[in-house]
């Protein structure tokens, strides 16, 4: 190729007359304008028909098949147009220089060319390298989404980050691959990222603590979002999960961020984890009720509201002598837990409970309290006379204590 470029130079310095120098450069000119904007727009165009035809026409699970699913960014036609013409201009140029007698100075340009070149050259594989790691994430997903489809074991929230630590992990390695391009040391990069990494470490512990803390939620999962939780004094649905914190939305509407390192170390209460939950509720019943008639009225009436499971069944269970009843304890299940549908289940519950027990004639007893006199209580008469009594006194009489009954008698004597 240079013996030809040679050549072609060594031909073109042969012609002096300026004659010949006209007809030279209206011909490059004339070869140029054709080849840069006739030629090449049709020859790009023509291979972009052809390849996107077959990448249409590829079999399924074939690489090109697989291409044309990633490839949603347009091919930039405009842009190769306008380089291929820029490259045909340029050389137009370099041999109108030629034929003038201007080799010098096309002996420069084509020197800066050929110094520009690398860099140029590097530019574009360090697109091309990113761009095949934008495509290669792509091709990554939907291969994982294909794998996980019917995974059980794997939730969507365990997917994304999966999915995310790969891509890191992929655009780290192309990043690297990238600085060799351009003869970056890696040797002190690393060594330099070493030390950075232990002064952050050292800064942001808790947030490293925050980030461990959540692959061991992601890996040991007591619970998904969706599910009704009760982490320390904090209750409510999860909303989100992230490898940092998780989000809780309470019953009063908040929303409650709480750093994964607080979440892995507190004790957590999944009331949806088994799909199902039991309830309870005291009712107290008087002394001369008949226990097992209450205990088949109270189940009834729990039976009867829609939202209790049939199984396990609801059981009502003596559980304490109370000062002023006895308490039966009603325990029933829910499927599909929430907030919402335990307390109307509650109150649905209670109303029923009222009506069966008021319509079976079952008294539900009230507190009370007795209050009794002694029939030989202390009472003063005429406020020296002391004596026992029948425990009846009038409105002005009471009795006194030993201390006020000293201190009068001190004061009469």
């Amino acid at each position: 190729m240079f013996e030809r470029v040679e050549t072609m130079r060594t031909a073109l310095e042969a012609i002096t007359t300026t004659e010949g120098r006209l007809a030279v450069s209206v011909g490059l000119v004339v070869a140029a304008v054709v080849v840069g904007f006739v030629v090449a727009p049709i020859l790009v165009r023509r291979t972009v028909v052809l390849v996107a035809r077959q990448l249409r026409e590829s079999d399924a699970g074939s690489i090109f098949e697989t291409v044309d699913d990633l490839l949603e960014v347009p091919f930039p036609m405009r842009a190769v147009v306008r380089t291929l013409q820029a490259v045909v201009l340029t050389v137009t140029g370099l041999a109108l220089l030629v034929v003038w007698g201007y080799v010098e100075q096309a002996a420069l340009l084509v020197s800066g060319f050929a110094t520009v070149f690398p860099h140029f050259l590097r530019v574009v594989l360090t697109i091309a390298l990113l761009a095949g790691a934008v495509v290669g994430t792509r091709h990554l997903e939907q291969r994982l989404d294909d794998w996980l489809v019917d995974a059980d074991y794997v939730t969507a929230h365990q997917e994304g980050v999966v999915f995310r630590v790969l891509q890191v992990t992929i655009f780290i390695a192309v990043g690297l691959a990238a600085l060799t391009l351009w003869d970056v040391e890696l040797r002190g990069l690393l060594v330099g990222a070493g030390f950075l990494g232990i002064v952050l470490g050292m800064a942001a512990r808790q947030t490293l603590g925050s980030l461990i803390a959540g692959f061991v939620l992601m890996f040991s999962r007591p619970f998904e979002i969706g599910d009704w939780v009760r982490i320390d004094d904090h209750e409510g649905m999860v909303i989100d999960i992230t490898i940092i914190n998780t989000r809780l939305r309470s019953f009063d509407g908040e929303i409650v961020v709480l750093p994964n390192d607080r979440v892995s170390s507190s004790t957590i209460i999944n009331r949806s984890k088994r799909n199902r939950l039991r309830l309870r509720l005291e009712v107290g019943v008087d002394y001369e009720t008949d226990l097992e008639h209450a205990e088949e009225v109270a189940v009834d009436a729990i039976e009867s509201v829609d939202d209790v499971a049939p199984a396990p069944k609801p059981q009502v269970i003596p559980t304490e002598f109370g000062d002023s009843s006895i308490t039966l304890e009603c325990r029933f299940w829910i499927k599909q837990p929430n907030a919402h549908k335990k307390w109307t289940t509650m109150r649905s519950v209670i109303h029923e409970l009222k009506t069966a027990y008021d319509r079976e004639g079952v008294g539900i007893p009230y507190p009370q309290r007795e209050h009794s006199a002694r029939g030989d209580g202390f009472r003063v008469v005429d406020g020296d006379e002391a004596g026992y009594g029948d425990g009846n006194q009038s409105e002005n009489e009471h009795p006194e204590s030993p201390a006020e009954l000293a201190y009068s008698e001190e004061n009469s004597g």
